[in-house]
């Protein structure tokens, strides 16, 4: 008799149909044409969008995992879900895969989700498309696992068919697509596209870029990391959450890259910790590229992010 799947690998084929369908209702509130936007705060948008893909996410999470901890940028509640939003199914694909052994004995409480509904709001409200993301990263007590980057609008320039969705789990790998390795002899920094400020703009310049890609979305500069479009994503600024970072860590790990903070440090995923990242991002597309580029970090830089 076959064994089951184990939790993780449970959590993560779920996480990944979740992400796919919160996808299409993120593109059904745009074919509406009221996106129902409320404005948070400087620079920090809301849309009906964002409130009905969380709703969709952890509603459907919490329904088939009920003991997990489910973080979200807008909070945690499940009111009101309708009950066609809850997804039940899983990616057999995700079902298949072997669960490293140090995870073979979790439990659910062991587990932190962090999500982020809609990353790249400012740029979904802009119609910059491509920049949109749905995250959903998974976290074992401190560390990023596992976690589903959901493009809603990959292809949507091109014709084809809408959507990709592509998930990861470090010591796994990845599916959804092929990591590309970025060109070799160059240097192109992906940093933010509106989040800039004199601190952000010095460490740029201390990297010597050949090119910077100003772009919006944490999980949309992670793709071009793992799509061979940029070498490094570089932010000096505690302007990221962990449900920015979780899952782009976790699929970014998985191919082999690598993401921490401007000291080098990890961020800890763990249910009580901060929600702030800020200590800034630092992240490549090859992991032993890494500490080349933390080594040009300007001191100042690093002391004025705690």
């Amino acid at each position: 008799m076959a064994q089951a799947p184990h939790l993780l690998i449970r959590i993560l084929a779920s996480a990944t149909v979740t992400a796919n369908f919160a996808g299409k209702i993120v593109r059904d509130v745009m074919n509406k044409g009221d996106l129902g936007i409320v404005d948070k705060g400087k620079n920090d948008l809301q849309t009906e969008a964002d409130r009905s893909a969380q709703l969709c996410i952890i509603g459907s999470l919490s329904r088939q995992f009920p003991k997990i901890t489910i973080i979200g940028e807008e909070g945690t509640s499940t009111c009101h879900c309708p009950e066609e939003w809850i997804t039940t199914t899983s990616d057999q694909e995700v079902l298949s895969l072997s669960c490293p052994e140090q995870y073979h004995n979790l439990s659910e409480s062991d587990v932190t989700v962090w999500v982020d509904p809609l990353d790249g709001t400012s740029e979904y409200t802009q119609g910059l498309l491509d920049h949109v993301t749905v995250l959903i990263g998974i976290a074992v007590k401190e560390k990023a696992v596992a976690g589903v980057i959901h493009q809603p609008y990959y292809n949507y320039q091109n014709g084809g068919e809408l959507g990709r969705t592509v998930w990861g789990f470090e010591g796994v790998g990845v599916g959804g697509f092929v990591p590309t390795s970025p060109p070799k002899g160059q240097r192109i920094i992906t940093t933010t596209r509106s989040h800039s400020n004199p601190v952000v703009q010095a460490t740029l310049d201390a990297l010597k870029p050949d090119k910077v890609l100003k772009v919006g979305g944490a999980g949309h500069k992670a793709m071009l990391l793992m799509e061979g479009k940029a070498h490094t994503w570089a932010f000096a600024s505690g302007g990221t959450k962990r449900w920015d970072t979780c899952a782009p860590e976790a699929v970014l790990h998985a191919a082999g890259g690598k993401l921490t903070d401007l000291h080098g440090n990890s961020y800890s995923y763990a249910k009580d910790t901060s929600h702030a990242n800020s200590g800034g991002v630092l992240a490549t597309a090859h992991s032993d590229e890494h500490d080349i580029y933390l080594k040009s970090i300007p001191s100042e830089v690093r002391e004025k992010l705690s």
